[in-house]
C-alpha cells in the first residue's frame, strides 16, 4: 500500500475482501469478456456459425483472465472510451476473434450486464452477512427474555420490559431488511442484448429480419450470464430506477444499523449493556479508565453516510434523458461501489458486536430498585381501595409522598425512599414489607415480554434461519483496526 497517495478507508480499513474483489477491476473486466463471450456463444448457436466459429469461441474461452491491463489503459488515454479500449486489447489476445468482439453490441451491453451481475452477488453477500446478524440476535433475544429492565420513552423511565423483548425490535426490523433484500433480488434482471437504443436493430439486421431469432438470442444470453430472464424493455442502459431500489434496500439496513448503535451506546453509558471491550483494547489516550463504545460509533458514522446515498441514486434517474444520457457514468462509478462497501463494513460491525455484547444484571436491577416504587403506585392504590380505603384520598397521599420522593433524588442525589415514606404514612393500610413485596417479583412488571420473545423467535425467526441454512456462511467479523 502506498503511503503517498490517498487510500480509500472502506478499502484500507473496514470492509472484507470479498467485496472489495467484487468491486475490482479484475472482476470488472473479465465481466466484459464473458459477456462477449456470451454473446458470441448465442449468436453461434442461434444460426451465425459462418460468422462465429467454434474455433473463434474456444480461442475466447480460452483468454477470459488473460488481460493486459497496461495496454487497455494505453488505448482508453489515447481514444477516450474504456469499453473500446478492452475491445482492442481483448482482440490481441485473440487475433482470430478480433473481428467479431462486439458484434451487434452497444458499450452499456458489458457495462451494464457486468454491473448487475456484480450488484447481484454484492447483495447476496449482504444477505448472507445480514442472516448471520439475525442469528447472532436472535440468540441473544433467547438467552435474555426473562431478564427485565427498565424501559425508555422519550428517553425517560417507562414500564419495565425485557432485554431480550427490547432486541426483538431490531430483529424484526432486520427481518424486514431481509425481505427488502429478496424484493430488490426478484426485480433484477438481465439487461441482456438490446442494441444502441433498446430497439435490437442491429441484431434485428443481423439476423435478417427474423424477430424469434433475436428474442432467443437475447433469452439465452441472460442465461448464460446467470439471470433467468432480460428486462422487457431498456433505453441504452437498464433502468436506473433499480439503482434506486438497491440504494434505498441498502440504506435500509443502515438506518436499522444506526437505530441499534445509538441505542446500544446510549445503554452503555448507562452501564447496563456493552459491545465487546477487547483485552487490549484502549478506549482513550488520556483517560485510561475510558470503554468508549467504539464499534457502534464507528457503525453510526457509517451509517449515516449510506442513509443518505439514495438522493444520488434518485436525481441520477431522474435525470436519465430520453434513451440514456452520459452523466450517470462518473456518480454511478463511485456510489454504487460505496453503497455496497459501506453496507459491508456495518453488517462487519454488527456481527462482530452482535456476537458477544456484555449485559449488566446489577446495574440493570439498580435502576430498577430507583424506578418500580413509582411504577407501582397505580398498583398500590388500587390495593388500597380494595382494602376500603377511597381513590380520591389514596391519590392524593400517592401523589404527595411520591413527589417528596423524585424530589429527594434529584436534588439531594439520594436514594428513591417512596417505599418507606409510604409505610410510615398511617393512611397507607400496608406495612414496609407489603409494600416492598409488590415490587420484589420484576415479572410482575414486564407484561408479556418474555411471551413475545418465545413467540417471536418460534413463530418467524427459526423458521427463516431453517429456510436459509443453505444461504449462512461463515462471517470473519475481525476488525483491522
Amino acid at each position: 500500500m502506498s503511503r503517498d497517495i490517498y487510500q480509500e478507508p472502506l478499502v484500507s480499513r473496514y470492509t472484507s475482501l470479498a467485496m472489495q474483489q467484487l468491486f475490482s477491476e479484475k472482476t470488472k473486466f473479465t465481466l466484459w469478456r464473458k459477456c462477449w463471450l456470451a454473446l458470441a456463444e448465442a449468436q453461434h448457436e442461434m444460426g451465425l456459425t459462418d460468422i462465429v466459429t467454434a474455433e473463434i469461441l474456444d480461442e475466447m474461452r480460452a483468454n477470459i483472465e488473460n488481460i493486459d491491463y497496461e495496454v487497455a489503459a494505453k488505448k482508453e488515454k489515447e481514444i477516450r472510451h474504456d469499453v473500446m479500449a478492452h475491445v482492442f486489447e481483448f482482440g490481441l489476445r485473440c487475433p482470430k476473434a478480433a473481428g467479431i468482439i462486439h458484434l451487434g453490441a452497444t458499450s452499456q451491453f458489458v457495462v451494464c450486464n457486468s454491473d448487475l451481475i456484480v450488484q447481484k452477488t454484492a447483495m447476496h453477500l449482504v444477505r448472507a452477512s445480514l442472516l448471520q446478524v439475525i442469528k447472532n440476535l436472535a440468540s441473544f433475544c433467547e438467552n435474555h427474555k426473562s431478564l427485565a429492565t427498565l424501559g425508555f420513552t422519550h428517553y425517560q423511565p417507562a414500564q419495565p420490559t425485557t432485554v431480550g423483548k427490547r432486541n426483538t425490535l431490531y430483529l424484526q426490523d432486520l427481518v424486514m431488511d431481509l425481505e427488502y433484500i429478496d424484493n430488490y433480488l426478484r426485480q433484477v434482471k438481465a439487461r441482456g442484448a438490446k442494441g444502441t437504443v433498446g430497439t435490437q436493430a442491429t441484431f434485428l439486421e443481423l439476423f435478417k429480419g427474423d424477430h424469434d431469432k433475436v428474442r432467443e438470442m437475447d433469452q439465452r444470453v441472460a442465461e448464460k450470464l446467470g439471470f433467468e430472464e432480460t428486462f422487457h424493455v431498456t433505453g441504452q442502459t437498464y433502468t436506473r430506477k433499480l439503482d434506486m431500489k438497491l440504494a434505498e434496500t441498502l440504506a435500509g439496513i443502515g438506518a436499522t444499523a444506526h437505530k441499534f448503535a445509538v441505542d446500544l451506546r446510549l445503554l452503555s453509558n448507562l452501564k447496563v449493556q456493552e459491545e465487546p471491550f477487547e483485552k487490549n483494547q484502549t478506549g482513550s489516550s488520556a483517560m485510561a479508565y475510558k470503554r468508549n463504545p467504539m464499534r457502534c460509533e464507528r457503525m453510526t458514522g457509517l451509517a449515516r453516510k449510506l442513509m443518505n446515498l439514495p438522493q444520488n441514486f434518485a436525481a441520477t434517474y431522474a435525470n436519465q434523458w430520453f434513451e440514456r444520457t452520459l452523466d450517470d457514468s462518473a456518480i454511478r462509478r463511485m456510489d454504487i461501489p460505496q453503497a455496497f462497501l459501506l453496507t459491508d463494513a456495518i453488517l462487519k460491525l454488527f456481527v462482530n458486536i452482535t456476537s458477544d455484547m456484555v449485559v449488566f444484571p446489577s446495574q440493570i436491577n439498580k435502576y430498577l430498585e430507583t424506578e418500580l416504587p413509582f411504577m407501582a403506585t397505580e398498583k398500590i392504590l388500587m390495593d388500597a381501595v380494595g382494602k376500603g380505603k377511597s381513590r380520591q384520598e389514596m391519590h392524593e397521599v400517592v401523589k404527595e409522598h411520591s413527589l417528596a420522593a423524585g424530589k429527594r433524588v434529584k436534588e439531594q442525589g439520594k436514594e428513591n425512599d417512596l417505599l418507606e415514606r409510604l409505610a410510615e404514612d398511617d393512611r397507607i393500610p400496608f406495612s414496609a414489607v407489603e409494600l416492598k413485596a409488590m415490587i420484589s417479583d420484576y415479572s410482575k412488571f414486564t407484561g408479556r415480554a418474555k411471551e413475545q420473545t418465545e413467540e417471536f423467535l418460534h413463530e418467524v425467526i427459526s423458521p427463516l434461519l431453517a429456510a436459509n441454512t443453505h444461504n449462512m456462511m461463515e462471517i470473519d467479523s475481525t476488525l483491522a483496526v
